[in-house]
């Protein structure tokens, strides 16, 4: 009888292909998509990694410009991680855990990543790629948004779920997760998110079960590896995805220097439609929107609009509201203190003057006749249009 052979861990190396060696690679901290192309310049994958353990790249121009001045520092720090951590072992965590992986230059890789000017190396997943073929918007904005901009957002992925078109975002707090929920309970169209973290590292925590909605009925992407923190600079690289899986983009809420604004540089880079939507000029929140609006951005006020962007007829129309009930008069002053503007109780009574149970039974008038909402304690009008959930 042949004696088995039980193959050596080097053996095993031998036969990983390299899309273990860029996701370990990808493992490093810090290590962003210009830091790996530098590293990959007249290297193979493993070859990479081999050097990163070596401790040989110190005289690497391309290495020591990608790394600008900590670049000593943080090759020790690879080095360290590289020659502890077995390359083996993570790669086969992603079968285990069901996340995909596709290189550039595969079959599996997205295709609306090959032409883009900044494709990832590595594009890991969980769901279905084959939603990547319909239509899709992306719909971003502030993650500290609004009652009018969070019902908005579900009203938008409400709208585009019914008529078949996909919805891109984020999975953030805020305008990004209104979207996706809108989408989900409307059904009919995939959710599609990309991450800026790890698939094992759920981020924001609140949204996890959102974030499996999204992988058993659509498709979660990330250009991070397993176990990748969602570190700052991982969004404005995450955000340039978001812009290249869009056909088009809107912004739904954004602050002066709102996150989701360096999505929209991403999207005209890649010469997608830009739409926004108006909110009210006394609010923080739209003051980023409002301004792409006056720098030529289309509006957006409402799923029409988004299907007119994509060349389609709209699906179904919106249905005409109830118009809303009068505020008495201590009702109304209650409103106009309000303004757009989250408000307490506390503040609402000292604006006003009037008794704590005067402003109380204003405010419950105002919530019956759906003027306005509470949110996590506060106060906060909303719009004619918006819709409770």
């Amino acid at each position: 009888m042949a004696e088995l052979t039980v193959p050596t861990h080097d053996d095993i190396l031998a036969e990983l292909p390299d899309e273990a060696w860029l996701a370990a690679l990808l493992s490093l901290d810090a290590m962003g998509p210009n830091r790996l192309a530098a590293l990959r310049q007249r290297r193979t994958p493993r070859q990479a990694w081999e050097a990163v353990a070596a401790g040989s790249l110190n005289s690497d121009r391309a290495v020591g410009t990608s790394l600008g001045g900590k670049g000593a520092e943080t090759l020790a720090a690879w080095r360290r991680t590289a020659r502890s951590f077995d390359v083996a072992a993570g790669w086969a965590r992603y079968a285990a855990l069901g996340v995909g992986v596709a290189k550039l230059g595969s079959p599996s890789y997205p295709a609306a990543f090959v032409a883009d000017p900044e494709p990832p190396a590595l594009v890991f997943h969980q769901g279905d790629l084959g939603v990547l073929g319909g239509a899709r918007v992306g719909i971003v904005g502030t993650r500290r948004c609004t009652r009018y901009g969070r019902d908005l957002a579900y009203e938008l992925g409400a709208g585009l779920a019914e008529a078949g078109v996909a919805v891109v975002s984020g999975l953030a707090r805020g305008i990004d997760a209104a979207a996706h929920r809108g989408l989900v309970d409307a059904g009919g169209a995939p959710p599609i998110a990309v991450v800026g973290s790890g698939h094992d590292v759920v981020y924001p925590t609140q949204n996890r079960g959102l974030w499996q909605t999204v992988t058993e009925r659509g498709l979660l992407l990330s250009e991070a590896p397993l176990g990748a923190p969602p570190t700052r600079w991982r969004f404005p690289a995450r955000n340039r995805l978001i812009a290249a899986l869009s056909d088009v983009l809107i912004v739904v809420e954004s602050h002066v220097k709102g996150g989701s604004l360096s999505t929209v540089f991403e999207a005209l880079e890649r010469d997608r439609p830009v739409l926004a939507v108006p909110g009210p000029v006394r609010s923080p929140a739209s003051v980023g929107t409002n301004r792409l609006l006056v720098d030529g951005a289309q509006a957006c006020c409402g799923v029409d609009d988004a299907l007119a962007a994509l060349g389609l007829t709209a699906g179904r129309r919106r249905p005409t509201l109830d118009p809303r009930l009068t505020p008495g008069p201590r009702a109304q002053e209650v409103l106009d203190i309000l303004g757009w503007q989250p408000a307490s109780l506390d503040r609402i009574v000292l604006a006003s003057g009037l008794e704590v149970t005067q402003a109380v039974a204003a405010v419950e008038e105002l919530l019956a006749k759906g003027w306005v909402a509470r949110t996590e304690g506060w106060i906060e009008r909303v719009s004619a249009g918006a819709t409770q959930q």
